[in-house]
């Protein structure tokens, strides 16, 4: 049985690697993104370029959006030269960004309404979790398009969970990024404690990643903060367009997250310091200058 072309619209740093385990595993694969000459390594190992979003749509049997912000999604989607303009009845959507559940629901409104199907499917797992095919997928949508994707999904993912209907995927990832937040700053928070009381760091993390601190954070972040090592597998601005979107989604439902405000605004103060392009393991350094102006 032959399967479906896949078209994929967005190729940074966890976009690319989707593609390619696609194209690996047998898929016909299309691909767009904002300038053609990022997609030149997909091209050159088979991939298909096309000009837009529209003419991608036109050509494939599923689309996947992998884009960074809600604004990103409205224009892939519903902008001149978008997926909805060349959209042929019957295509699935899937848009695996990082977006808010209304943008979520707007565009799939407007998919259905041109024959199209839709699901929300953000992932967790990062650049790693991309290159090897191990991310965590959150779906929202109908049951009947989360069982078509699945052939997709079980490529790009170890694990994936139908959340519920259309925008149940996006509100599950807003509960991850809250939990990656605040694991992120216990990782840092215990580096730097360790550190100030004469402890070996690296042993530190040996001893307590087999007991019950033991977290993905401590193990894929307090490394790279042990080695200097801030290069992104997810960017702190893209964390704190996540945690924007966690917040303002609390706000509207009058709920506290004490916790996740104060991630959001360490991670500024990151961002203010120029490092909003690094990896969100950099957190550790704005902990490290708050520290070391309690010294004074």
């Amino acid at each position: 049985m032959s399967k479906p072309s896949v078209g994929v619209i967005g190729l940074g740093i966890m976009g690319e690697p989707m593609a390619r385990n696609l194209l690996r595993a047998g898929f016909p694969v299309l691909v767009h993104s904002r300038t053609q000459a990022r997609a030149d390594r997909m091209c050159a190992e088979g991939a298909r370029w096309k000009e837009s979003p529209a003419a991608l749509a036109q050509s494939c049997e599923v689309v996947i959006s992998m884009v960074p912000d809600s604004p990103d999604v409205e224009a892939v989607y519903l902008h001149e030269g978008g997926v909805c303009q060349g959209l042929r009845s019957g295509v699935l959507c899937i848009d695996m960004s990082t977006v808010s559940p209304q943008m979520a629901k707007r565009v799939a409104a407007e998919v259905e309404k041109r024959g199209g199907r839709f699901l929300d499917a953000p992932v967790s797992g990062g650049k790693t979790g991309a290159e090897a095919g191990k991310l965590s997928i959150m779906v929202g949508g109908d049951a009947a398009d989360v069982a078509r994707g699945q052939p997709i999904f079980e490529v790009l993912g170890k694990a994936t969970v139908h959340c519920g209907p259309v925008g149940s995927g996006q509100l599950t990832k807003l509960c991850n990024q809250i939990l990656c937040g605040l694991n992120l700053l216990a990782v840092s928070e215990a580096i730097v404690f360790a550190k100030r009381v004469g402890l070996d760091p690296k042993v530190v993390l040996e001893a307590v990643r087999g007991g019950a601190a033991a977290s993905w954070a401590l193990d894929n972040l307090g490394t790279r903060m042990l080695a200097r090592d801030f290069a992104p597998m997810f960017m702190i601005d893209l964390q704190q367009k996540d945690l924007r979107i966690a917040l303002a989604t609390a706000l509207g439902e009058k709920l506290p997250l004490p916790g996740t405000a104060l991630v959001s605004q360490l991670l500024a103060a990151n961002q203010a310091a120029g490092e909003g392009r690094e990896g969100t393991q950099a957190l550790i350094k704005t902990i490290e200058r708050l520290a070391a102006e309690n010294r004074r």
